[in-house]
């Protein structure tokens, strides 16, 4: 239990207007639930829950340096708690007395659905758009739409839609613009959506129990730190993009819950002179926008990683702190020679990406640690790094093979040389045996051909059902002779 002083037992959120205190509610309701059983909300639909179809997407505002932030979110696997202290719409929330929103005019106008099961989502993750960019390119609609599938339209009219929509929102008539303007557009809307906020914003941490379940969100990082040493066995909580899907689809019985998004240091991304450091808290989306600004060679991984819904929920720190042998963000962060700040109590250490993996699903964790942050060294002015994805679909899809290489050369000789895979082995791993080949060694065809030698003395992949072993070696392979013809076309 935690001290009634120091904490409140209510979480509290906007949706079109009405303040919700809610205290009597299992932390493990996610949002969908919420939306269509307690409030008969049924315009978000469930397809299939686990944030892959996008019929859940819902819209969550938030304050960021005193601005509003709009992200399209999957209902489905977002517990309720999340939504302490921000805005939700709905796609019931887009509604106005006069009539259609511009985005629903313009999904009718182009011809964009014909069931209507994915609408709403699609909806909800232009209406995100629409708040963030006008008029958005086609490359940012196509971004923005990557979480939402479509099995009867097809993406071309909806994708006519998106580009059609603020031209609808520019021809509303003067007596209607009020209306569009307080529910979800410029001046008084966003005033009042802003005061809202600041009305929920609370200096105390969250924390509460419905029946044998509970749910805390402190707000200090000591907090955090305090909790987790006396209570080990809890659970962390980011993005819940994984542990959602424990709850909706193994159905397991969460006891302990510790949130890490309402603790504002973990929020962070901070630049030194030597080091990105992106905080446990903070986005996929934030962090990849960071990570591709200082390695423009990220962009097409980031494209690639899963939707934008998930981008915006999930964290980068998640994502390596979760251990699987085919996390697409650890083989470039290994390549790259990230860190990790772990944390138990008042104590921190620092300790290789690489060496935090030892074994499948073991980490170097001691009981009430946690991985507070990450550091990525800064680029290199003669360092050459590539990373590739390799996957039966060209998106929103596992990797069967997901390499990265980063090589320093001096006079064409191979200085330094990091390599690392995933999906090859138990764990994201270096290939130690085919960085010692090239080391030392003349930038070549034969020196790499060397290294694909040793490189076969590094993996034993398995066969499973995104590859066989053989498939994997031989691309594993190929990857690196491509990575020294790119290097070699820059040469």
């Amino acid at each position: 239990m935690m001290q009634a002083d120091a904490t409140r037992n209510t979480l509290s959120f906007m949706l079109d207007g009405e303040r919700f205190d809610l205290t009597h509610i299992a932390p493990t309701t996610t949002v969908l639930n919420f939306l269509r059983e307690h409030l008969n909300r049924t315009g978000t639909k469930e397809g299939c829950a686990e944030g892959d179809c996008g019929a859940c997407t819902v819209v969550i505002a938030d304050l960021q340096q005193g601005q509003l932030r709009y992200r399209a979110v999957n209902a489905c696997i977002q517990f309720l708690p999340v939504l302490d202290g921000k805005v939700l719409f709905t796609v019931e929330s887009l509604k106005t007395p006069q009539g259609l929103h511009p985005i629903q005019q313009a999904m009718i106008a182009c011809h964009a659905s014909q069931c209507g099961f994915c609408t709403p989502g699609f909806v909800m993750s232009l209406f995100a758009l629409y708040k963030t960019e006008a008029p958005p390119s086609r490359e940012r609609l196509c971004s923005a739409l990557s979480g939402n599938l479509c099995r009867c339209t097809g993406y071309r009219p909806i994708l006519e839609a998106g580009q059609r929509m603020h031209v609808y929102a520019e021809h509303i008539p003067s007596e209607q613009q009020t209306a569009v303007s307080a529910a979800f557009g410029s001046s008084l809307g966003e005033a009042e959506l802003i005061q809202q906020l600041q009305t929920l914003n609370s200096p105390q941490s969250l924390y509460f129990e419905y029946q044998d379940t509970s749910f805390y969100a402190p707000t200090a990082l000591q907090e955090l730190a305090d909790y987790l040493v006396t209570n080990p066995e809890a659970r962390i909580l980011a993005g819940g993009t994984d542990i959602g899907l424990w709850v909706t689809k193994q159905h397991r019985d969460l006891k302990q819950l510790v949130y890490l998004g309402a603790v504002a240091e973990l929020n962070k991304i901070a630049k030194t002179t030597d080091y990105l450091e992106m905080g446990a808290a903070v986005s996929l989306e934030d962090a990849y926008q960071a990570l591709v600004a200082e390695y423009p060679e990220l962009k097409d991984l980031y494209e690639r990683f899963a939707s934008l819904p998930i981008r915006n929920a999930g964290t980068l720190v998640g994502n390596i702190a979760n251990g699987s042998p085919i996390g697409d963000s650890m083989p470039a962060l290994i390549a790259l020679g990230a860190q990790i700040v772990l944390q138990q109590g008042t104590q921190t250490r620092r300790l290789a990406l690489e060496d935090f993996y030892l074994g499948y699903q073991q980490k170097d964790l001691q009981a009430g640690e946690f991985v507070r942050a990450l550091r990525i060294p800064l680029a290199k002015p003669k360092q050459y790094f590539r990373t590739w994805k390799i996957s039966k679909r060209f998106g929103q899809d596992i990797s069967a093979v997901c390499a990265a290489f980063a090589v320093e050369l001096e006079q064409k000789q191979v200085t330094k040389i990091r390599m690392a895979f995933g999906g090859m082995a138990a764990t994201p791993k270096r290939a130690l045996q085919a960085e010692q080949a090239l080391c030392g060694q003349i930038w070549s065809e034969s020196a790499i051909e060397q290294a694909v030698q040793a490189l076969q003395q590094d993996f034993q992949p398995l066969t499973d059902m995104r590859a066989s072993a053989e498939y994997r070696s031989l691309v594993s392979a190929n990857l690196l002779r491509k990575f020294f013809l790119d290097v070699e076309a820059k040469l």
